[in-house]
């Protein structure tokens, strides 16, 4: 017997097919069983008539549980009321697995959801979600991949911090000290005088107690070094990435994009449209006149001043210039003003805030260390 994915059988919508998944929904009357069938791809609607096959297929039907794990064959059709449009008429089924009740319903609490994780991942919502970004990171890849960059992976454990000490998670290593990593950052920046142009994807730790959206103990973070770019480059190159992301998963991720209810034509401008770019002195004078928000030059942006200056564009906006005094030691002096640093943040519309951070790097050894000792 040759199995099929739900997808290849929602694209074929007639003749014969057999699939296996998991029943993820189900419903019965005196005449019909109704299964949502789940698989890796995509569900479809199985139908089985109770005059249509033997006894012993229908009493196995009817026993369907939620999550229990089957073979079916049948007739594939089109059917406009069916949650995916096709329909498998059912001839014959196998229960390889049954289930007993599944405990998660539409009505959870998240705390109850998330002592559930391993169940909750079969939902469609959360399946979606890690499809998309495994499409992110696959797209990431890609994009450094075309450009001759080399995947350089750094240890989990490492003797030093790169972000600040207060947020290090301290780990017992042996008889030493050691602390799980918050940046690939300095492996980066020894690996480049090797291979000059260098990226990860990496996991990442951060003991922040702050209990926000925009705060995790653990995250993946993706980061690129390249020996020679300037600012501008930078730029650029962060620019072609995000574009390249988006496109990749408005191409291959329409199915999951519809499951989250994504309205896709609010990213359809980060692929039309330069990003914007503007210094953070002009974010300060946008932020004055057009919204009356007062900012003192020299403090950092907070959320919302960061979500109030998204609002005048469509596209991600690419903030530079920040003040040279809040940033950190290693980010160097614009020599057409001092007062501020070669960096970047990018601002993602909707009030997702900060998405990606990058400057260049000081070159200057002996200005470096009297920084270190301020």
């Amino acid at each position: 017997m040759s199995f099929i994915t739900v997808k290849q059988a929602i694209e074929q919508a007639s003749g014969e097919a057999s699939l296996r998944g998991w029943v993820y929904r189900e419903r019965e009357s005196n005449k019909f069983k109704f299964i949502v069938l789940r698989d890796g791809t995509n569900i479809i609607q199985c139908v089985v008539k109770k005059d249509d096959v033997p006894e012993a297929l229908w009493q196995d039907a009817i026993k369907l549980q939620v999550e229990a794990s089957i073979e079916i064959q049948g007739t594939l059709r089109k059917d406009d009321r069916a949650p995916t449009g096709v329909e498998l008429v059912v001839t014959a089924l196998t229960v390889v697995g049954p289930s007993h009740e599944f405990p998660i319903t539409k009505d959870q609490s998240p705390e109850f959801l998330l002592d559930n994780r391993h169940l909750w991942l079969r939902s469609r919502q959360l399946s979606a979600m890690l499809k998309v970004k495994a499409k992110v990171m696959q797209a990431w890849r890609e994009f450094y991949d075309q450009q001759d960059y080399i995947e350089y992976t750094p240890p989990i454990f490492q003797p030093n911090q790169s972000e600040g000490g207060s947020t290090l998670f301290e780990v017992k290593y042996y008889k030493e000290k050691t602390f799980l990593t918050q940046s690939w950052q300095l492996y980066g920046e020894a690996g480049i005088f090797s291979y000059e142009k260098l990226y990860c994807i990496s996991p990442c730790f951060r003991a922040e107690a702050s209990k926000t959206s925009r705060h995790l103990s653990e995250f993946w973070m993706a980061e690129m070094e390249s020996a020679w770019f300037q600012l501008p480059e930078l730029l650029d190159s962060i620019e072609g990435c995000l574009k390249h992301i988006v496109k990749r998963v408005l191409e291959d991720c329409k199915d999951e994009l519809k499951v989250l209810g994504r309205d896709i034509s609010k990213l359809q401008p980060a692929l039309d449209e330069p990003f914007a770019r503007i210094t953070y002195t002009e974010a300060l004078t946008l932020l004055k006149e057009k919204s009356g928000m007062i900012v003192e030059w020299g403090k950092d942006l907070r959320t919302v001043e960061e979500e109030e200056i998204v609002k005048y564009f469509e596209t991600p906006v690419m903030v530079t210039n920040y003040p040279k005094e809040i940033m950190a030691f290693y980010k160097p002096a614009d020599q057409n003003d001092p007062k501020t640093a070669l960096c970047v943040d990018v601002l993602a519309p909707e009030g997702y805030g900060e998405i990606v951070g990058g400057s260049q790097r000081e070159l200057d050894i002996d200005l470096m260390k009297e920084l270190l000792r301020r």
